[in-house]
């Protein structure tokens, strides 16, 4: 508890991705890790499976800016899956799954066919492979690494209905919080926490009650996966 304290009150925390880690460590620095440093982490430490809120991905304009998060490549080459409420809603969940497909990362689909879109459930964009369960999810993931297939696994799984925001005020509110980071200039790695705590102010805090409540789902759900990968 403490150490949560310490990293949440910290004005100069980093956020950690697979570049910022050797920094980090060099000099001491204090921050928190995106996915991409999780998977790693998680990697060393020989976890297997981890829970997150939802993946990074390609940004909206990606085709002309290159934004795209380093979550994705590191899917595609560190060995552990990824239980997540899909991919931000923030950013072109397309693009997304296109880059996905073309480095052989796997997504999978938990109680629907579609890819989840963080804070609704379902993106209107398929997913490869449905499997509800642990066992399902399991046997997969061992098939995927017995083949020495490298990369790792996006479980998708969609908010809780009751905790969902409706899509079209999501995509509105987001549509806004993209014009105001456009006005003032917010690219890179400033432009996720940005535009969350834009959602978070424009929605009047409920953002972040659905945003709890698909993690604490997304922890049921991982829970259930480590279980099924150790057995």
């Amino acid at each position: 508890p403490e150490e949560l304290t310490q990293l949440a009150q910290a004005p100069d925390a980093m956020k950690l991705s697979r570049r910022d880690l050797p920094f980090a460590i060099a000099t001491g620095r204090l921050g928190a890790t995106t996915v991409a440093a999780t998977m790693i982490c998680a990697h060393l430490a020989g976890i297997e499976v981890f829970v997150t809120g939802g993946i990074g991905g390609a940004h909206r304009g990606a085709e002309t800016s290159f934004d795209i998060s380093a979550d994705l490549q590191e899917l595609a080459r560190t060995p552990v899956a990824v239980v997540c409420a899909g991919a931000k809603s923030i950013l072109d969940l397309g693009l997304t799954l296109e880059y996905l497909e073309t480095h052989g990362v796997p997504v999978l689909s938990v109680g629907q066919d579609n890819f989840a879109a963080f804070f609704t459930p379902d993106s209107g964009l398929k997913a490869d492979f449905r499997l509800d369960t642990a066992a399902e999810q399991a046997r997969f993931i061992r098939a995927k690494w017995a083949l020495g297939l490298s990369g790792g696994v996006v479980v998708s799984n969609p908010v809780p209905a009751d905790a969902a925001m409706p899509r079209e005020e999501i995509d509105a509110i987001t549509a806004q919080a993209l014009g105001e980071a456009a006005a003032q200039g917010v690219v890179g790695k400033a432009i996720t926490p940005f535009l969350l705590a834009r959602i978070k102010a424009l929605t009047g805090g409920r953002s972040l009650a659905t945003n709890i409540a698909l993690v604490k789902h997304n922890a049921v759900i991982g829970a259930r996966l480590a279980r099924a990968l150790a057995a």
